[in-house]
């Protein structure tokens, strides 16, 4: 969906996933609730799922942090949500990226890139951006989401990641990169008890 709207979900909200027809939330981005036995999910295809749990205020959230989602910051803002809403300390919070395409199959050509550059320079743009060709640049969206959520607050040690690319595991996870327009969705989950 690619958008950056945030959603605060409970109990009566089972159910609403992007598969049902009546009542969807479709179009958002990121959820977090504080509801047990609840369960928050993002479907992806190469896009990076962000989840993140804060302990003490007994609180999860999902995100879905596309290319365009990334460079809007929307896991910053999910963070920023948590504090506002909930009183959430970024210290507490502690954050999973689980598998998505990555800087060695992540291609783009000039638009993107320079819309990278234009917003990340406040990070060490050498780290997540490479020239690949004439016409081409890598990008770790990844690598990008970690730092960004240190400046936001989260520790280092709390931002752990699987470190699996989509494309290259394409074989178990799904990858619109590779499967095109015959692509499947894989589902990142997260639920408090």
């Amino acid at each position: 969906r690619h958008t950056t709207h945030y959603l605060s979900v409970n109990k009566k909200d089972g159910g609403k996933g992007i598969y049902s027809q009546k009542d969807a939330y479709l179009g958002f981005d990121a959820l977090y609730t504080r509801d047990t036995d609840l369960t928050l999910f993002t479907f992806h295809a190469d896009c990076c799922p962000v989840l993140l749990y804060c302990e003490n205020q007994h609180l999860v959230a999902a995100i879905h942090s596309g290319w365009k989602g990334t460079l809007q910051r929307n896991s910053i803002e999910t963070v920023e949500k948590m504090q506002k809403e909930y009183g959430s300390n970024p210290k507490d919070i502690i954050c999973c990226i689980c598998p998505s395409i990555r800087k060695c199959h992540f291609e783009v050509e000039k638009d993107v890139q320079t819309l990278f550059e234009n917003e990340f320079k406040d990070l060490k743009l050498d780290e997540i951006i490479e020239r690949k060709s004439e016409n081409k640049w890598l990008i770790d969206t990844v690598k990008i989401n970690e730092e960004i959520l240190q400046k936001a607050g989260l520790r280092k040690e709390n931002i752990i990641d699987c470190g699996i690319c989509s494309v290259c595991n394409s074989d178990l996870i799904h990858s619109y990169r590779v499967e095109k327009e015959k692509y499947g969705l894989s589902t990142a989950i997260i639920g408090l008890k």
